[in-house]
């Protein structure tokens, strides 16, 4: 009863902390913003209407995205951990993120060969996305196949990596007949960026979390009891390739839907989870899952103020600043405590 209170107080405590840097995260940039400011733009108009502008174009988009993307990634990582057993395992393990970059690489690398055919979809700005979520796809739909055939985890952890080396081979290849200027574009996508996305687009990719997320609370049941290993699981009358296939479909439209937006964003859905258990103290997933989602958003914020380089018009890749802030991090705790909680 003690440390369900605990446990309690703790996501509560995290909840106003992503308020608290959600609003720093807002105001902070090449223009410093006040926080009053902020909540003007919400209920009222802020003094300036510059201000107003960057806020509600910019800013306010960028965040919730981060959030959406942090929360999500993180998430899914906590599956894959669970689901395989794994500390090292993420949300790409399943090769979503290799198959994401193929598809963009053949959009992108390849679009001397195939712009002639298809020259209207690739100016439509939603094509990057559109590619990226059918790459993903294709490799959900092999891993899936793979699944049904296959009863170890370890075997399908060990597909969704050959997977994962497949398309990033083929990837090689278009990379090699690239000209310069294609090179530079695609390296730019796997770079991962929060900023300039729509409000439609932000929708579809809440949508895409939401369902995830759902199905994610559903599995937690599931995920206890995996916990334990297969053979208690079963014993317990769990279904396991039931299950399988749901953990599988929710990592899926978690990390392949936040991919096709933001780009392969590394660090988070590994780190988190592991820096989430080092102060929630339970393997309950009804109390991990939101736990990691709340950290994982507050350090995709985190990393995002910093990449902004505030006070300057410059803007750091995200994906670099996730791993060159959070590894330390890890590496720090897993030193301190001689052992990685899993």
């Amino acid at each position: 009863m003690i440390r369900h209170t605990k446990n309690n107080r703790l996501v509560i405590l995290l909840s106003g902390l992503l308020v608290v840097v959600a609003c720093v995260n807002i105001s902070l940039g090449s223009v410093a913003i006040p926080v009053q400011e902020i909540f003007n733009s919400i209920v009222d108009t802020p003094s300036k209407s510059s201000w107003h502008y960057i806020i509600t174009n910019y800013r306010f988009p960028k965040a919730i995205t981060a959030i959406i993307a942090g929360s999500g990634l993180a998430i899914s990582g906590l599956l894959m951990q669970t689901l395989f057993r794994n500390p090292l395992a993420g949300p790409f393990v399943l090769g979503l993120s290799s198959g994401a970059s193929l598809g963009v690489a053949i959009l992108i690398l390849g679009a001397g060969v195939i712009s002639g055919i298809f020259s209207t979809f690739l100016l439509s700005p939603w094509s990057i996305v559109i590619a990226s979520a059918l790459g993903s796809f294709l490799v959900l739909l092999a891993v899936l196949a793979a699944t049904l055939k296959v009863k170890d985890t370890m075997a399908i952890l060990i597909i969704g990596l050959m997977f994962g080396s497949l398309t990033g081979a083929l990837v090689a290849v278009l990379s090699y007949f690239s000209n310069a200027e294609q090179l530079q574009q695609y390296i730019f996508w796997s770079f991962g960026s929060l900023g300039n996305q729509t409000w439609q687009g932000i929708t579809i990719l809440s949508l895409c979390f939401f369902i995830g997320l759902v199905l994610s609370i559903f599995s937690a049941k599931s995920l206890n009891a995996l916990l334990l290993g297969e053979s208690y699981a079963k014993s317990m009358g769990l279904k396991i390739k039931k299950n399988m296939l749901v953990i599988i479909i929710a990592t899926s439209i978690l990390a392949g839907g936040i991919t096709a937006f933001v780009g392969p964003i590394a660090f988070i859905g590994l780190a988190v989870p592991h820096l989430t258990r080092q102060f929630v103290k339970t393997s309950n997933h009804f109390v991990l899952i939101p736990a990691v989602a709340l950290s994982g958003a507050i350090l995709m914020l985190v990393c995002d103020t910093i990449a902004q380089l505030p006070g300057t018009v410059y803007t750091l890749p995200i994906n670099a600043i996730t791993s060159v802030v959070g590894a330390p991090v890890v590496i720090w705790l897993l030193v301190r405590k001689r052992k990685l909680i899993f």
